[in-house]
């Protein structure tokens, strides 16, 4: 399936893409239109786009909300939803120290990659990468 968000790929966006690649749709391909586009791909799912079913809602983040819709109960993805939630989000308590760190090095990631597709492709290892640790965490 083809999915399509805004171009310029922040936090969110880089996490709700390496979930649904990673939990929702291994098949999955990307595609992205400029900021504030009205038009969406008939063909395509929008995601962390204003109004779109998978979206922020009830103050959460996008990533948040695709773990409500698909029913994925992992908790170390509810984990990764909260850091993200913190890092894209105005929350009146921070709990996760994290999350300013990672909402620089995905700006940071947004610099350095010479498209939306490379960004992924760094944030895809960035969000294994956290989840891959926190797993860890978990067990001790």
């Amino acid at each position: 399936m083809k999915w399509v968000t805004w171009q310029n790929v922040g936090v969110d966006r880089m996490a709700c893409a390496w979930l649904i690649k990673h939990f929702i749709d291994p098949e999955a391909t990307f595609i992205f239109v400029p900021v504030g586009e009205k038009n969406i791909p008939g063909d395509a799912e929008p995601f962390d786009i204003p109004g779109a079913k998978y979206s922020h809602y009830r103050g959460h983040c996008s990533f948040h909300t695709l773990l409500r819709e698909f029913q994925l109960t992992d908790p170390i993805l509810h984990r990764i939803a909260r850091i993200v939630d913190e890092a894209d989000t105005v929350q009146e308590i921070m709990l996760e120290p994290s999350a300013p760190g990672l909402d620089l090095i995905c700006r940071g990631i947004r610099l350095v990659s010479q498209d939306d597709i490379a960004a992924l492709e760094y944030g895809f290892i960035l969000y294994q990468g956290i989840y891959e640790q926190l797993t860890v965490e978990s067990k001790n």
